[in-house]
């Protein structure tokens, strides 16, 4: 572990961040959390060793590093510059690494109001989902200065392989490439299995054959299984996650003049899904669209409208 750091916070226990909490208690960190909407996972925490703090402002105090897993641009705001927030303690040397998936534009907002107290910034955004987060395997994509990237290689190593892939921002950009390539390949996949399965297709051989045909995939691979090929959405990474991820993309898009034709469709398809009530579902819940208007049940073949 790190000679220079003992004492690590993190922000936001929820489907990554309670496991990733557990990873720097399995390092040897000592471990600060504090409730961010739910108390049940503080309490399994402190149970496993960490030490409960009543905001981040009493977390800043007593720390060197501060993680925050939060849904979005505005919780990462409230949470370093709100009432009880960290800047209301911090110390200069104080390092945030933000592992939530937010817009490149306001890390860089933050970032900047940050380091005018001496605050420093890392964005690290990941990708995996809750598996590869309790298995402290996570694909995590850094941004920032390659001096505070290396301070605290150490802790993000605790929950998977760091990369430091450019300046404060390029974490968020490429993390959203990240996004723009599941989304769409998840529409196309679920698309391509509901058109399979009904014509006669079991849904189990289609995966076994294409893993070795050119269409194979990480999400076809490890991600399918979980979920579509049991019909059953409920634990995973949030539809109405990747939906704000992607609205996130198409935003800076226009900005950078960049048409995204697919991840518009893909957008759509997943506000839809929201609207439909699956926005805590996996977002292979997307499935749920196509089998309903194709009449059939990927997993199991199962004509749900004999009229198809």
């Amino acid at each position: 572990m790190s000679e220079s750091i003992k004492r690590v916070g993190l922000i936001g226990a929820g489907a990554m961040g309670r496991p990733m909490a557990e990873n720097l208690l399995k390092k040897g960190f000592e471990t600060y959390v504090t409730a961010h909407r739910n108390r049940q996972p503080i309490e399994e925490l402190v149970a496993l060793g960490a030490k409960e703090v009543a905001s981040a402002a009493e977390m800043a105090s007593l720390v060197e590093v501060i993680v925050t897993m939060v849904p979005d641009a505005p919780q990462v705001e409230e949470t370093c510059f709100g009432p009880g927030g960290i800047l209301e303690s911090a110390r200069p040397g104080l390092v945030l690494i933000d592992m939530s998936t937010i817009s490149p534009v306001a890390t860089r907002s933050i970032a900047a109001r940050l380091a005018e107290k001496g605050v420093k910034m890392i964005d690290a955004p990941v990708s995996g989902g809750p598996w590869r987060a309790q298995s402290g395997t996570l694909t995590i994509m850094a941004g920032g200065d390659a001096g505070t990237f290396e301070q605290v290689k150490l802790v993000l190593e605790a929950f998977g392989s760091p990369v430091l892939v450019g300046e404060t921002g390029m974490g968020e950009v490429v993390k959203l490439v990240n996004q723009i390539i599941i989304g769409v390949s998840a529409i196309g996949l679920v698309e391509a299995f509901t058109f399979g399965v009904k014509a006669g297709a079991k849904a189990e051989t289609l995966r076994e054959v294409l893993m070795s045909a050119t269409s194979g995939s990480y999400l076809m691979d490890k991600w399918i299984p979980q979920n579509l090929l049991k019909n059953d959405f409920s634990a995973g990474f949030a539809s109405e996650l990747l939906n704000k991820d992607l609205n996130a993309a198409l935003s800076a898009a226009r900005d950078l003049g960049v048409p995204m034709m697919s991840t518009a469709l893909s957008q759509q398809l997943y506000a839809t899904l929201k609207g439909m009530g699956y926005n805590r579902e996996d977002y292979t819940a997307i499935a749920r669209i196509y089998q309903e208007a194709a009449g059939v049940i990927i997993a199991t073949g199962e004509l749900t409208n004999k009229d198809h």
